[in-house]
């Protein structure tokens, strides 16, 4: 069974107390249920609220997310940015950029937030940097490739944050599976890289938290 098809409910008790949620992303959240086929991509209260408080303590000016999604895990990483902050966001999926701008829109961080549609990579060459805080979320096998590219880009004592790090506990173990196996790549990477700092938390799916070094 998936990590994603588990009922746990010590993650069920600390996300209801993990809080407030702002109305707007409750919203996100009901939408996200109602008109994709995956709604489990999008991150849930307790990591949304972690995402919320790590880009408050970090007050940063420039934010990165790769892999946008509906937007949930965007809003939540806007409420911490400084009051001339920008967040840059891409997507390569058409649908969820129409849905991610329609939620942008009805939120306080509309003209904060800069969608790009495209390959990630291909973007990333045309971005403002350095970011205070990246948040990794798109293509699972790209992670190992996706990170020299990130850290290069990362400003000293910025976070780097990865999302799905744990695979339903895959990445731990001897596996068959090639996107666990990625995945497991990309956490040695940070692990070794002596410029960084670094924390897996298993929340949901696994949460690498990246810090670099000043």
């Amino acid at each position: 069974m998936a990590w994603r098809d588990r009922i746990d409910p010590q993650s069920e008790y600390a996300g209801a107390l993990s809080g407030p949620v702002p109305d707007y992303l409750r919203y996100v959240e009901r939408q996200t249920h109602l008109k994709t086929l995956a709604p489990q991509m999008m991150s849930g209260q307790l990591q949304g609220r972690l995402l919320a408080l790590l880009s408050r303590l970090q007050s940063p000016r420039l934010i990165l997310e790769i892999g946008t999604f509906t937007g949930y895990a965007s809003l939540c990483l806007a409420e911490g940015l400084a009051d001339d902050g920008y967040l840059h966001t891409i997507e390569g999926d058409a649908e969820a950029a129409v849905m991610a701008r329609r939620h942008f829109a009805l939120s306080p961080f509309a003209d904060r937030i800069i969608l790009h549609e495209g390959q990630a990579r291909a973007i990333l060459e045309d971005l403002p940097g350095p970011f205070d805080v990246i948040f990794l979320d798109g293509d699972k096998r790209g992670y190992p490739d996706y990170y020299p590219l990130l850290v290069e880009r990362l400003a000293p004592g910025g976070l780097l944050l990865a999302d799905n790090v744990l695979w339903d506990g895959k990445t731990g173990r001897a596996t068959g599976d090639v996107t666990a196996r990625k995945l497991k790549e990309y956490n040695q990477l940070a692990f070794d890289d002596p410029r960084m700092e670094v924390v897996i938390l298993p929340i949901r799916d696994g949460l690498s938290i990246s810090r670099r070094r000043d």
